[in-house]
């Protein structure tokens, strides 16, 4: 068995030390493990710690407790290896949308030094990014002439210009229609069914978790734990078809009652099997 991309391992987080001395933690005894080019999901109540663990899987946030391991390297600062894309696109309006997706390498290391030797080069892959999402044709207009949707697969493809090894995906679809979403989800499909990166989704979307990840993790109210692990076996490519078989539907079905059931006091929370 090869080492997991992602490690985590008995992770506790207070934000500061006088919560650390109270014993007030934001997540706790948080460990899993996340195979090369997985594709897992995290979903669970809202305050439920879920933006921490990303905080922590960036190295934005150190632990206060437990060790964690990206790439088979210890995490001690924000990562270079990652991508992250959010809720609101945050496109910067006075460039057009190619010069948004490059933005990256013009600050990443070592692309930032190669940038103006190699800037023929990048904006050629910064185009084939865009095309490949739907975006062909629209890499010379500037974000205020793009949909919504449009906007969020720029993000996405910013997210992905220096092809980092780990993408981390902060509710990107949860601004849009029901219509688009499911768009983005078979373009994001797509892209990691190419590009064999890992992804990190935090959704409140189960479909959306059950559609396109591997594993998905339940996290309890505050303070933030796994309680449950669940595997989708549904094979791969996925299509939107699949979302109306019974086999997804039930899928769908046991989460939400994972989610109800932590509405209970965290006493009666069970430990995620690894």
């Amino acid at each position: 068995m090869s080492a997991p991309f992602v490690d985590f391992q008995n992770v506790w987080l207070a934000y500061n030390d006088e919560l650390l001395k109270a014993g007030q933690f934001a997540v706790e005894d948080i460990s899993l493990k996340v195979n090369e080019g997985e594709f897992i999901a995290i979903v669970g109540p809202s305050g439920c710690g879920k933006s921490t663990f990303m905080k922590l899987a960036t190295g934005l946030k150190m632990p206060s407790q437990g060790s964690i391991r990206i790439g088979g390297e210890p995490v001690t600062g924000p990562l270079k290896i990652s991508g992250m894309a959010f809720q609101a696109p945050s496109l910067l309006p006075w460039r057009t949308t190619v010069d948004n997706v490059l933005l990256p390498l013009e600050i990443v290391e070592p692309y930032r030094r190669q940038f103006k030797s190699k800037r023929a080069e990048f904006e050629a892959r910064a185009r084939d990014l865009l095309k490949s999402v739907g975006l062909g044709g629209y890499e010379d207009k500037f974000p205020w002439q793009l949909s919504g949707g449009m906007q969020q697969r720029a993000s996405i493809c910013r997210a992905l210009v220096h092809e980092p090894k780990l993408l981390l995906l902060d509710e990107p679809f949860g601004a849009l229609d029901a219509f688009t979403r499911e768009e983005l989800w078979c373009a994001l499909r797509d892209l990691h069914a190419a590009k064999k990166f890992n992804v990190i989704l935090v959704t409140h979307d189960l479909r959306e978790s059950v559609f396109l990840a591997d594993t998905v993790y339940c996290m309890s109210r505050s303070p933030g734990r796994f309680v449950v692990r669940r595997e989708i076996e549904l094979p791969r490519p996925r299509d939107l078809e699949v979302t109306y078989t019974p086999q997804f539907t039930d899928i769908v079905h046991e989460l939400r009652g994972h989610i109800g059931a932590m509405r209970k006091p965290v006493g009666q929370s069970v430990a995620v099997p690894q």
